[in-house]
């Protein structure tokens, strides 16, 4: 318990908070939950934020240990994290697309994208195991926490919060995360390059 309250930092939380909130960039990713939900009918916003939860948690707590299988320390694959995380910035601020994503249709519609692979996906996967050679455990299992939180909201109020922000709202919100999410991943790369030529 007190190794519990001495790895707990509002810091590390905010922080780990705000770089998978601009990761799995739910507030971008409302035009795809209209369209999903006007093909599809409507989503189960609850199942999709629990498996999105679940894959995000489990790859958390398995990832550092999957990489060792393969001899990759956590430092490159953050520093490869930060390749990641730097595509993805240059998409949201120049509106190309660089990830290229099969859509899925039927009973699988909800759960395949939302919740794998625009939740859940490679660029959350990747920062997770980034942010663990950053921040202690439990700082960023609340941060998964609070994203969560956040992802089952937008879910279910995305036509009002449409209405509110208006599509140029959305998209200049998209971009400034963008710029949020480059600067990361340049300090990222900063961070963890050097201990990769270091004996």
């Amino acid at each position: 318990m007190n190794e519990f309250f001495a790895a707990f930092s509002f810091n590390e939380i905010f922080k780990a908070t705000m770089v998978l909130f601009a990761v799995i960039d739910i507030i971008g990713s409302i035009p795809i939950i209209i369209k999903i939900k006007e093909t599809s009918g409507d989503i189960h916003s609850s199942r999709i934020t629990l498996v999105s939860l679940v894959l995000m948690i489990a790859f958390l707590i398995t990832g550092e240990s999957l990489l060792m299988l393969f001899g990759v320390n956590v430092e490159s694959f953050a520093v490869a994290g930060a390749f990641i995380l730097f595509a993805m910035a240059i998409e949201m601020i120049m509106g190309v697309e660089l990830f290229k994503e099969t859509p899925m249709k039927g009973k699988s519609a909800g759960i395949v994208p939302l919740a794998f692979p625009i939740i859940a996906g490679a660029g959350s996967m990747t920062t997770l195991i980034s942010l663990r050679a950053e921040y202690e455990m439990v700082n960023i299992l609340i941060a998964i926490l609070i994203n969560m939180a956040i992802v089952i909201t937008v879910l279910r109020l995305t036509r009002r919060i449409e209405r509110l922000l208006g599509p140029g709202g959305v998209a200049i919100l998209k971009k400034v995360f963008g710029i949020i999410l480059l600067a990361i991943a340049v300090k990222l790369f900063a961070s963890n390059a050097a201990s990769l030529f270091v004996k």
